[in-house]
């Protein structure tokens, strides 16, 4: 219990370092929710699936990328710790890639 609770202060402390680009994101996806609102035909339910799978292939890919961005390999993962970091930053990113699609997705005709 004790390492999931150092895993989330160490993701605290990151984001109190960038707050300013985690705050300009937030508002880039509070436009582009407000642009599809706006947007007359936008269609939620049909944009959901391409949504997801943009978030399923974004999380595949940030299971190999991600230890490589930190000069690891998934060789050197020998703790469940380690592994449930990894899932949980792969789903961290996917559920980021399907939250920005969303609303895009929403928002194509055809």
């Amino acid at each position: 219990m004790y390492e999931i609770w150092l895993a989330m202060n160490i993701v605290w402390e990151i984001a109190m370092g960038i707050w300013p680009a985690l705050l300009l994101a937030a508002l880039a996806w509070i436009a582009l929710v407000a642009a599809a609102l706006r947007r007359p035909g936008s269609r939620w339910a049909a944009g959901l699936g391409p949504a997801a799978m943009a978030g399923v292939a974004v999380a595949v890919a940030a299971v190999f990328a991600v230890p490589w961005l930190t000069h690891s390999s998934i060789a050197e993962m020998g703790y469940w710790v380690d592994w449930a970091n990894l899932a949980a930053i792969a789903l961290g990113f996917g559920a980021i890639a399907a939250a920005y699609a969303w609303p895009v997705a929403a928002m194509r005709r055809g």
